[in-house]
């Protein structure tokens, strides 16, 4: 279907003679840069909203003439993005500097090279009309001096370096973000990298294509966007994606880098063919398989190419001056397995590789995994590590995600869609549509389509609802939460995807244990609960207004005017209902730490937090106050996992109760954006007073993040947050060690527990002392 401008005669009258002068000259070249329905829907639509701002003819001709090239460069959401935040800034700044945002699209889109990184530079500037309006002009009149040295994250630092010197100094901004006073030429220079992508990019492509004859995909990472350092290179798809810079170093200039980076990243796409048994097995195993994996591609490749050696050597630098922690001993090992000529004491370093001198093979497959399983138990460390926190720091290697996901296409398939529902269409229906158009009597989780209810329906004897028992239950869709940068001082908008996952049911019978092995606990708790539960009416005399006389104060008063004093006028009593107006929401930490054993116990962690947990339910619910129980852990920014074992609507039955028994501590403790989810929960109530009690045996930590403070700061504004909505925030620490951070985060709405293993006992005290205050 092809469009034609001759179809669209009220559009041209809408935008005027200039305007559609402009659209008349600019309609070839958007037509080669559109599909027929993005040139409808973008194109021509984004010119009408824009025109509809009533901000004059030179915002919409700009747009006219400058969206095409976007289109060319990045596609046609970016000019989506393009217009949604010219939207956004119509009421923030004037339509010169609209006008000149989108007149500047196109070099930020061929300097920037990314559609991710675009979104950025987008979201930058919408801070910016909020931190320093007048420098936003001035920047964007620079803009290609700015962003020919600077990337996404320099040009973000040096903004905002400027936006906080000069707050309230107006005139200063305008020559900040002109570039014309020294401290803006100085943060400038400081911030310029040394060779960027999108200059070498053609280059390194060619590069490739010399080497294996094939073409590949690259794209820059939005790593430096918020670190100065950038993410590690990884390979997702089909798709190499390498830092948006690389500075130079004493032995290789930012291009050979970018060629060492590239050739590696080629050479695990080239020879890594082999599914992996496991999927990114923990310990210090898969530490080793990703270690050979590096080897065996780099040797298959040098075998081929041996120049690459003079790239790839130099970047190895560790040396046994570095120590022997589990980090700098595997990037020792690393360089022992590319360069010969190196030579380190260390047993580990020459057992690792001589065994791997003695393969012949290195197309033979499974090869790094049985290196990895014959080598681990000679490694020194022998407690528990996370491969991603002791990777060795090679900065041409990439993540090694890719060798996992290796012919896990369909699996990785299966899981989006289960995380975005069911894979399964729930289609609602009348019970008589259900009656007469079933062909069977219920479906199965291989079901495409199921019909359910519209109110849940309980056949005769049964405890399960029909719309329970059809397919399988529906997932949530993921949440987006942002992020606390402290270094920066500001969010990281949409940063973190948490997901509601459904927990698994336990033995009741570990619950009827629990409650047997604190039965003298929960005696003593017996009268704690009749002096925290309500008291029905209660009377309040002698008040200035109320719903009856107070019989006794009118003959007070009589007497009074009797004696010719003054009579006191409360004379009235008031009937006050007793009612506690409270939501609690109890947060338990899942992180994998949570299976460790209590020092001089056989008892775990997580089996201290369900006993504690029981009891506290078992007390709340006879109180009568609203309560829900939940639970998180995190495996990185994309996959905070939140479990609710008990909601507020829901009886503290079996069912809760079943839950309480199959929780599990896995993983790692992203705090910040569980807390953030948990405060969205208590929002939705309508109680006077709602409190968030978290429990957590240590400090906030991710696979993800290396600075132990950013978390830390991430949780502490997580939780000013919920006070800001209403929501109060109390912290049961489980590590004896927390209040070297637990104070900054809760600020003295905290408990430090010593003894772990007095936590059932400990817990609904604290509960009856937080919510009688």
């Amino acid at each position: 279907m092809s469009i034609h401008l001759e179809d669209y005669p009220d559009l041209l009258d809408d935008l005027g003679e200039h305007a559609a002068q402009v659209l008349e000259s600019a309609w070839q070249e958007a037509t080669r840069a559109f599909s027929p329905a993005g040139l409808e829907r973008y194109y021509l639509e984004g010119a009408r909203s824009l025109h509809s701002l009533g901000r004059g003819t030179d915002l919409v001709a700009a747009f006219i003439q400058e969206a095409p090239g976007l289109a060319q460069e990045l596609g046609e959401d970016a000019v989506a993005e393009l217009l949604s935040a010219s939207i956004r800034m119509y009421s923030k700044t004037s339509s010169a500097v609209i006008t000149l945002v989108i007149s500047t699209a196109p070099i930020a889109a061929r300097r920037l090279g990314d559609h991710s990184l675009f979104e950025g530079y987008l979201r930058l500037l919408d801070s910016l009309l909020g931190q320093a309006p007048r420098g936003v002009r001035p920047m964007l009149e620079h803009l290609d001096e700015l962003l020919s040295h600077l990337t996404l994250g320099g040009l973000r630092r040096w903004a905002t370096w400027g936006a906080q010197a000069h707050r309230t100094d107006l005139e200063a901004q305008i020559e900040y973000f002109g570039l014309q006073s020294p401290e803006s030429r100085s943060v400038f220079q400081k911030e310029r990298r040394g060779t960027l992508f999108v200059d070498v990019q053609r280059r390194i492509n060619l590069y490739l294509r010399s080497l294996w004859g094939r073409d590949f995909f690259m794209r820059p990472t939005s790593g430096d966007f918020e670190s100065r350092e950038g993410y590690r290179p990884y390979i997702q798809g089909f798709t190499l994606f390498l830092p948006d810079a690389f500075d130079d170093t004493d032995e290789l200039s930012g291009l050979d880098l970018y060629r060492a980076a590239a050739a590696h990243a080629a050479a695990h796409m080239v020879h890594t063919r082999e599914r992996q048994e496991e999927e990114a097995p923990r310990g210090i195993r898969g530490a080793l398989v990703e270690l050979f994996e590096d080897a065996r591609v780099e040797g298959l490749t040098l075998a081929a190419f041996p120049g690459l050696g003079q790239i790839w050597k130099p970047l190895h630098t560790a040396t046994p001056e570095d120590g022997d922690a589990p980090q700098p001993l595997l990037a020792r090992t690393a360089r022992a397995l590319i360069d010969a000529d190196y030579t380190d004491p260390h047993p580990f370093v020459n057992e690792a590789r001589a065994a791997f001198a003695r393969e012949s093979d290195l197309e033979r497959a499974g090869l790094a995994a049985e290196l990895a399983e014959a080598l681990a138990p000679a490694f020194p460390e022998k407690g528990y590590v996370n491969p991603k926190q002791i990777a060795p720091e090679v900065v041409y290697r990439d993540d090694n995600r890719y060798i996992w996901a290796v012919g896990r296409e369909d699996e990785e398939e299966a899981e989006v869609l289960a995380a975005h529902g069911s894979g399964q269409e729930r289609i609602y229906v009348t019970p008589m549509e259900m009656i007469n158009t079933l062909d069977v009597p219920s479906a199965g989780d291989d079901a495409q389509q199921i019909m359910v209810l519209a109110t849940e329906f309980f056949r005769d004897g049964e405890d399960t609802s029909i719309n329970a028992q059809e397919g399988k239950e529906p997932i949530s869709l993921p949440f987006h939460y942002h992020e606390w940068d402290y270094q920066m001082q500001l969010e990281r908008p949409h940063w973190v995807t948490l997901l509601e996952r459904r927990p698994p049911k336990g033995d009741l019978d570990e619950i009827d244990a629990i409650n047997e092995k604190h039965k003298p606990l929960i005696a003593r708790l017996k009268y704690l609960i009749e002096a925290i539960q309500p008291q029905g009416m209660q009377r309040l005399r002698r008040q200035p207004d109320g719903d009856e006389l107070d019989v006794n104060a009118l003959v007070e008063a009589q007497i009074d005017l009797r004696m010719n004093r003054q009579p006191d006028e409360r004379i009235y009593t008031r009937n006050l209902r007793q009612e506690r107006d409270l939501s609690v929401l109890v947060l338990l930490d899942l992180s994998e730490s949570t299976n460790e054993t209590v020092r001089g116990t056989d008892t775990s962690v997580v089996q201290l937090a369900r006993e504690a947990t029981t009891l506290l339910s078992g007390a709340i619910s006879r109180i009568g106050d609203p309560f829900a129980i939940h639970g998180f852990n995190s495996d990185g920014r994309h996959d905070v996992e939140y479990f609710r074992f008990k909601d507020f609507d829901a009886p503290w039955d079996d069912t809760a109760r079943a839950r309480l028994a199959g929780m599990k501590g896995a993983l790692s403790t992203r705090m910040g954006a569980a807390i953030r989810h948990a405060t969205e929960q208590l929002r939705a109530r309508g109680s006077q007073k709602k409190l968030m009690l978290v429990i957590t045996d240590g400090e906030p930590s991710d696979t993800d993040v290396r600075d132990p403070q950013y978390l830390r700061f991430d949780a502490r504004r997580a939780v000013e947050e919920a006070g800001r909505n209403g929501v109060h925030s109390f912290c049961m620490s489980l590590d004896p060690n927390a209040d070297d951070y637990v104070e900054r985060i809760f600020g003295n709405h905290y408990m430090v527990l010593d003894r772990v293993e007095r936590l059932p006992e400990k817990l609904p005290m604290l509960y009856a002392g937080l919510t009688t205050r």
